[in-house]
């Protein structure tokens, strides 16, 4: 499991999550930032720094947010 950036994110895009990621694995696409699930070592160091609440944990996310699963594998899939 990783953490996972959610719709928040959308509107804001504001980066501090990238800065503070000890692995580097989360890169900004058009809409959004994404976290690499496969780079992710699940520190919790983004979630942190977030000022929009915007990451959480895959298992916490609401069901209404698991669509932001299939779209940061997409990203990386495609990237």
């Amino acid at each position: 499991m990783t953490h996972v950036i959610t719709a928040p994110c959308m509107a804001e895009k504001a980066g501090e999550c990238v800065d503070v990621c000890p692995v580097d694995c989360i890169l900004e696409g058009e809409d959004q930032f994404y976290i690499d699930p496969d780079l992710c070592i699940d520190c919790g160091a983004c979630t942190a720094v977030c000022p929009v609440d915007a990451i959480f944990y895959e298992d916490d996310l609401l069901p209404e947010d698991m669509e932001f699963v299939d779209k940061a594998k997409k990203f990386f899939m495609e990237g």
